[in-house]
């Protein structure tokens, strides 16, 4: 490289680096918009055979070993995937607007909405929701589980980003937060502590990354802040790229409490004159709380000065109590471990 300046050349790399990923990406996303078209239209054509010549089982098992022996070297003809086509094209041929949409995801996505999900709504949500969050199979799943789309109608978000950000950027936060994280992922339930609800968060850090949404990294867990003799110490803190801002999660086992708000106001306050860097945005807070009163909550996000969300967590579920007799207790589940 002589006679080529270090950071013209570093810059150059980048630049082309950037252009073969995103070729790479559009080159993908084609791909898959080509092999969806092509199930729609073969389910199209199986459709209209049905309805005019009566075809059966046996006729689209004969069509697949046929397209088999024809196309040796290509996989996705067997006769459950031919019956997934034409159930494809009969799900989507009549909205024009999901026919689009489900050209871009994966196929194995499809054939789990259609599974799942009659509601076309709901469909479009999780359709969505996976190409622009990048869900993998398995966390789309898991997001049908725990009623993502029902959760969305009912978001009632609580925040002061309205009156503590900038314009664009109180509009990107409340994008990013929730009214309510489904951790059941972590296997809790009942009462438990705030120490334990970490340790298991920390332990799936992964699930909870996927929970809070795209854009979040994590820094650390009991992360110390230290002010002349003391230290304090967050539960929680992570990084959010689109927002470029450190963002602090406060976990409470119980419900809401005003002191809360101030408690993590001052957090804030701290980390911004400690780790903010000159180029980031305010750091925001999000306070996890077991349950919460909405108008609590909104007095006490008019004391403080700083962004900060309210929101809820759902755990697992307690059995029904007509299943729990079935059940053996705490004591004969260690007789029988024994």
């Amino acid at each position: 490289m002589k006679n080529i300046p270090t950071k013209a050349y570093q810059d150059t790399l980048s630049l082309i680096q950037n252009e073969i990923e995103v070729s790479r990406t559009k080159a993908v996303i084609k791909v898959n918009e080509v092999q969806m078209n092509h199930y729609m239209n073969i389910g199209a054509i199986i459709h209209q055979q049905q309805n005019e010549n009566g075809w059966g089982k046996s006729i689209v098992e004969q069509l697949s070993r046929d397209l088999k022996n024809k196309f040796p070297n290509t996989e996705g003809y067997s006769s459950r995937n031919l019956w997934d086509m034409r159930k494809f094209f009969s799900r989507y041929s009549a909205n024009e607007k999901l026919r689009q949409l489900v050209a871009e995801i994966p196929w194995g996505h499809n054939l789990l909405i259609m599974q799942k999900i009659k509601d076309d709504d709901e469909a479009e949500f999780y359709i969505k929701s996976s190409k622009e969050f990048g869900w993998s199979r398995n966390v789309l799943l898991n997001q049908i589980k725990a009623n993502s789309y029902v959760r969305s109608l009912s978001e009632n978000k609580q925040h002061n980003f309205n009156q503590t950000l900038p314009e664009h950027l109180s509009e990107q936060a409340d994008e990013t937060i929730k009214s309510s994280y489904s951790l059941d992922f972590l296997g809790l339930s009942g009462s438990i502590k705030e120490a334990d609800l970490e340790v298991a968060m920390i332990s799936k850090i992964k699930d909870v990354l996927l929970e809070l949404g795209q854009g979040f990294a994590f820094i650390g867990n009991q992360y110390k802040l230290s002010l002349g003799e003391k230290d304090y110490y967050l539960d929680l803190l992570f990084y959010h790229r689109k927002l470029q801002c450190l963002v602090v999660v406060e976990l409470k086992a119980g419900e809401f409490k005003p002191e809360y708000a101030g408690k993590l106001n001052f957090y804030l306050e701290l980390l911004d004159n400690i780790e903010k860097e000159e180029n980031e945005n305010p750091s925001i807070g999000i306070l996890l709380c077991a349950s919460k009163n909405t108008l609590e909550v909104e007095y006490a996000l008019r004391t403080v000065n700083k962004p900060i969300g309210i929101s809820e967590y759902q755990l697992t579920k307690d059995l029904p109590k007509a299943l729990r007799e079935y059940l053996p207790d705490e004591e004969e589940l260690i007789k029988k471990l024994k």
